[in-house]
This record gives C-alpha cells, structure tokens and sequence, in this order.
C-alpha cells in the first residue's frame, strides 16, 4: 500500500515512474513490529572537548533544520564563537547533535546527525555517540519529520523565562524511539531514503531548468526579440 501510493505521487506530481520503480520494489508491508526502546539504547552521551584545541574557530559547526550539520562558516558566511573554544564539544563523523534550542516549527529544538565532517559545536549542544547496535543516519532520517521530533522531546524538555530548552544531556534519551534493532535493516533503510533524496535532488535540477527556459521565454517573447516563426 505505501508503495503504491509513493509510486502514484512520483507519477503524478514529478513524471518519474521510471527512476521510481527501483525503489517501489524495496517496500514492503511490515509483518514484524519493531520493539519500542528508550534512545538510550542506540545512544550514549559524548563529553569530549576541545582541550586540546585540534580544531579551531574555522571548525566550527552550524546545526540547521534545513542542512543539517554544516561548517558555521560556510552556511552563515562567519564565525560566532567566543575568543576560546577549549571547551566547545567534539562531533565526529556519525555523532548525533541536539540542539537545545528553539526553531519556528520545533520549539522544543531539533536532532541532526553529523553526516559531513568533523568539528565542534558550542556547550549549548548536546552531543551523542552511537551505540554498536545502531547505523546513526537512520536518526537523521526518524527525527526528520516535524511533528515526530516535537512530540519526542515535547515530554522530556521544561522551556526555561529565556526560552532555553531545561533538560540534562542523558535525559534527552529516555523517551521512545521505534527502531529496527538490526543494523542491516537499518542500513536498508537508509539507503532506500539516500536513493530517494538523490532522486528529489536529480527532480529538482529538472525543475529549476525549465523555470529558467520560462523566465528567458517571458522576457524574449514580450520584447519580441524572440517570435514564432508562423507570425514574424
């Protein structure tokens, strides 16, 4: 059923069947459920710091709910740390990074999992390593949508006057998460959705193309320079 329906919106809204088809014959209807389990079984509170300054302010690192973990400098275009960042926190490659801090749509703040390269972050995050029993990007993926992050840390989290999210780093991870406890299965799953974000991304391209062939046909067909070749 819920491959039908992707198959159908594919289709009807992109013109993709064909690139579709490999990823409708990956799902499957669920005859197992997965086990309900406290996060803290995929993940574990990371206190590394910087003290021994190996990254530097060019290192820092941006949590954005549209990017994801990216270097501060390059999405804001500066640098905002302070004049010392012994005690910023290390996130590797694969660490998972709550943000502790409100967005429009997530008051409660977001999870991101650093899927680029490694940096440090400000004491205002709070950083997780996973487990051997979880393939991290599978918690970019879980806590991508909206309404299942907000509902996730909507009981664990007390917002203080300033609007800062009140909640110790391990107590982030005592809520319920429903994930497959097979690595394999959640490598599966990544790589359906890696197959899918490349397609929107390849759609995309597709579509910023033709808005550029209108816009040149807007501004050439009504200065004339450009006329059909019945009525020049």
């Amino acid at each position: 059923m819920i491959a039908s329906i992707l198959w159908v919106l594919a289709y009807q809204r992109c013109g993709v069947a064909a690139e579709f088809d490999c990823l409708y014959s990956e799902v499957f209807l669920t005859r197992n459920a997965w086990e309900k389990r406290k996060l803290n079984y995929f993940l574990h509170v990371n206190e590394i710091k910087n003290k021994s300054e190996i990254y530097s302010k060019k290192d820092v690192l941006s949590v954005s709910g549209e990017f994801g973990i990216v270097n501060q400098i390059e999405l804001q275009g500066r640098s905002f740390a302070g004049s010392s960042v012994k005690n910023y926190g290390v996130v590797e490659l694969g660490d998972v990074v709550y943000t502790k801090s409100p967005l429009k749509k997530n008051p409660f703040g977001i999870v991101k999992v650093n899927r680029n390269k490694a940096g440090i972050v400000s004491t205002l995050y709070a950083i997780y390593k996973p487990q051997t029993t979880l393939y991290s990007p599978i918690i970019d993926y879980y806590f991508q949508s909206d309404c299942r992050v907000n509902n996730y840390l909507k009981p664990l989290v007390n917002k203080g006057a300033k609007n800062d999210m009140k909640v110790k780093n391990v107590d982030v991870l005592k809520g319920n998460v429903t994930i497959p406890s097979e690595i394999d299965e959640q490598r599966t799953i990544v790589g359906l959705l890696n197959k899918l974000d490349k397609l929107i991304a390849a759609t995309q391209h597709k579509i910023d193309a033709f808005e550029q062939i209108k816009k040149a046909l807007l501004q050439h067909l009504f200065d004339q320079s450009w006329r059909f070749k019945e009525y020049s």
